[in-house]
């Protein structure tokens, strides 16, 4: 009862910071820039959602930080490794490859070279952009965090901190631009696009917990930050072209 009240609590709390966070936004661009007034209205809800995931991977940090996620942690993962058939590990192995560098480095180069054959610069650097900040991103949260990966059972060694989960984030961050691409250039195909991103991203955080490389905190908060890098930059190239 007393958990249930406390993640009441937190939940009303993120909201309100995210709302707080949006009525500043309005504010300033109504009294500051009024151009960005119809760019802002037609991405409304993209605002809302990088809000809402930057302020709650701020927490998840918070709380990692603090030392206040472990025991839920902890009792997730053994409960995965508990329901999760062991005969599922080889797929699973699969799937994290897909958000490994030697999957993803060719795939983005590849997808950038044909973004820039059929001429679409702007998504083309949108996907560019989002995939080397990801980069960026993981080393710099990882050195500073510098967070100990789960030993609950024989795993396979993976270098550097548990936080974030590096695959989780950069899968994050390739799926979420690619699919605001494809939004882009065929909006009929948008449904499908998000469902494919959703279900990939969540695919390879949950391949990192069945592996037992990760603590679930670890790729909340790398799915969070890795979709909010590409919906905060299309949002900001748009303010830049409007």
């Amino acid at each position: 009862m007393l958990m249930t009240l406390e993640l009441i609590v937190d939940v009303g709390k993120l909201l309100l910071i995210v709302y707080c966070f949006h009525w500043a936004i309005r504010t300033y661009v109504k009294l500051q820039q009024p151009v960005w007034s119809m760019p802002l209205a037609k991405r409304r809800l993209a605002v809302l959602l990088i809000l809402v995931l930057a302020v709650l991977a701020i927490k998840l940090i918070e709380d990692v930080l603090d030392g206040e996620s472990g025991v839920i942690d902890k009792a997730v993962l053994l409960f995965i490794h508990r329901h999760v058939p062991s005969k599922l590990t080889g797929l699973f192995e699969w799937v994290t490859f897909t958000g490994s560098s030697k999957f993803l480095l060719p795939l983005t180069i590849g997808s950038v070279i044909v973004m820039l054959w059929a001429r679409r610069r702007f998504d083309a650097l949108l996907l560019a952009a989002s995939v080397i900040s990801a980069t960026a991103v993981v080393y710099v949260i990882k050195s500073a965090v510098n967070r100990v990966r789960p030993t609950l059972w024989e795993t396979d060694f993976y270098w550097g901190s548990s936080f974030p989960s590096g695959h989780t984030l950069a899968v994050a961050a390739f799926a979420t631009a690619l699919a605001l691409c494809v939004n882009r250039s065929w909006p009929a195909a948008r449904t499908l696009a998000v469902t494919m991103a959703v279900s990939w991203i969540s695919l390879v955080a949950l391949s990192r917990l069945v592996l037992g490389v990760h603590w679930p905190t670890d790729v909340l908060a790398a799915a969070c930050i890795g979709a909010t890098l590409p919906l905060a930059m299309s949002v900001a190239l748009d303010l830049y072209y409007a």
